[in-house]
């Protein structure tokens, strides 16, 4: 199993004509993942790749059956693409954008929970079930199915993050990456509970960073998890009001920093590590301790 897609996902790219969503259709189907049509306003009737693309999200649903897709559009047209792709049935959206106004970001945020689809971003890197499916940036080809679900802010730490469970013989259920701004879709918690009813994940990885208050809400939502949980918090060393990479990054409350997400994820029962590098070693153990070292 998988969770936000899987083999039977069938997913568009809004911009697809554009230097992203091009490259990124060439490599989704390298991939072969279930990718089947673009939409670009203005462009219906041309191919990418051998791939339809229509002028709007409805007509995509309707010709196609799409259910999920990956925003590739300048920032400032974010916005009425994600309306437009939950009022077109989408259900697992993707802004890829980076510096979405954070007006525009709130109100997809509440359309999509309003709706009940599942936006990650903006500045998210996306979602990806090995050998299933692929709904992000991230390459295919660093990953294999196995027992560990991922979930983390930033895409460039989950690779540090994919790298060190590779070592140790691991493959991953699903990666989630949530989105560095500081207005996303999901936050933590809500992607926990997804991999709490998934039978294939076995262990829950949580990478987070200073500033604002999803590995928080994280914390109180692991106290009822079966699943273990490793949890890593970025931004140790950064100085006060100083923005660290995300835009959403920036240090708060005292309890936003990292040695108040690491007590509020210790006290919760998560299996808290000080450095990217323990998480492989953390999640094995945890693994071998519940004799789960052999899995499918």
């Amino acid at each position: 199993m998988a969770i936000l897609i899987d083999a039977n996902t069938r997913i568009v790219i809004q911009g697809m004509t554009g230097v992203i969503g091009r490259n990124l259709t060439q490599r989704l189907l390298s991939e072969n993942s279930p990718l089947v049509a673009g939409v670009s306003p203005g462009r219906g009737g041309q191919q990418v790749e051998g791939l339809p693309v229509f002028d709007s999200c409805y007509r995509a649903v309707r010709e196609t059956g799409a259910d999920a897709s990956f925003v590739s559009v300048p920032a400032a047209r974010a916005r009425d693409a994600v309306m437009e792709a939950i009022d077109a049935g989408l259900h697992t959206i993707v802004v890829y954008a980076e510096g979405v106004p954070v007006r525009d970001a709130v109100e997809m945020r509440a359309y999509a929970r309003y709706r009940g689809a599942r936006l990650l971003g903006p500045n998210a890197a996306g979602c990806i079930s090995p050998g299933l499916a692929n709904l992000s940036d991230l390459n295919a080809d660093w990953l294999r199915p196995g027992p560990v679900g991922i979930v983390s802010k930033s895409g460039t730490l989950t690779y540090e993050v994919i790298d060190g469970l590779n070592r140790q013989g691991l493959g991953q259920s699903s990666v989630v990456c949530l989105g560095g701004d500081p207005v996303v879709g999901m936050w933590h918690a809500p992607v926990l509970e997804l991999f709490e009813a998934d039978p294939q994940t076995r262990v829950a990885v949580l990478v987070g960073e200073i500033g604002g208050r999803s590995e928080l809400e994280a914390a109180a939502f692991i106290q009822r998890m079966k699943t273990p949980v490793v949890a890593y918090i970025a931004g140790r060393h950064a100085p006060a009001g100083k923005r660290m990479g995300h835009a959403g990054a920036l240090m708060g409350r005292p309890e936003e920093n990292v040695p108040g997400k690491q007590a509020a994820l210790a006290e919760a029962g998560a299996r808290v590590v000080d450095s990217l590098t323990q998480i492989g070693g953390a999640v094995r153990q945890i693994l071998k301790a519940a004799k789960l070292e052999s899995f499918p």
